[in-house]
């Protein structure tokens, strides 16, 4: 008898621990609770000395477009920007709509429940000295203002995220984060990825045109992961 309740306790506390988890894992912030954790967060980023200039920082979108950009590229990262500081608060420079500066946390708790992963290149000390740093925010400068780029083209007419990253620190560091890709290299058999497609191509899919993804910069062995909510 003693064996048989001590069964049915376990059972009832497995239940409860599985619930829990279920519970705690299923939770959603509201717009007012993720602005108010990002702050936090940035402000112990700021006093820890984790985040410098220049690192890259990652999150899931909540865009239109996020999730055939997950689907197409098999990573869970579909936006991405660089952070400065400036007068003593940090900021993310991104391409969105247009190519704008963005105060971190705010940036933070845009994306999908606050999550985010910040990285940078391994020889970081090295590369991003304060005249590299004031070439990549020059050669940012270029782009600020620029509508984003909905095709995704390679050109500098217009930009989107992973490029506007790519394009600064090839530009003013000579290194390449990430391999460049074409459009064929993704995998656009999803219906999420064709709808896309369709919606920003029509029916001439440029699949040669040269990309660079969000993915293939959070997985460049140039880079580390320095922090991760």
């Amino acid at each position: 008898m003693y064996l048989k309740k001590s069964l049915v306790f376990a059972g009832f506390l497995g239940l409860a621990v599985a619930l829990l988890v279920f519970y705690t894992q299923s939770q959603t912030f509201s717009p007012q609770q993720l602005r108010e954790r990002a702050k936090t967060e940035v402000d112990e980023l700021k006093n820890s000395g984790l985040i410098q200039n220049g690192d890259i920082i990652f999150q899931t979108s909540l865009s239109s477009q996020s999730r055939a950009i997950q689907l197409a590229t098999h990573s869970k990262y579909s936006h991405c920007g660089i952070i400065y500081e400036e007068k003593g608060r940090f900021y993310v420079f991104e391409a969105i709509q247009p190519v704008k500066t963005t105060p971190l946390d705010t940036w933070i708790a845009r994306g999908k429940n606050g999550h985010y992963v910040i990285k940078r290149p391994h020889n970081a000390d090295d590369i991003l000295t304060k005249n590299t740093l004031k070439k990549m925010k020059a050669e940012g400068q270029k782009f600020k203002g620029k509508n984003y780029d909905l095709t995704f083209e390679w050109s500098d007419d217009r930009i989107y995220c992973s490029e506007l990253v790519w394009k600064i620190y090839q530009r003013a560091t000579g290194i390449e984060i990430g391999e460049l890709e074409t459009l064929s290299d993704f995998d656009l058999s999803h219906a999420i990825v064709r709808e896309k497609i369709k919606e920003r191509f029509g029916e001439k899919i440029p699949k040669n045109e040269t990309v660079i993804s969000p993915a293939a910069l959070y997985e460049s062995n140039l880079l580390i992961t320095v922090q991760s909510n």
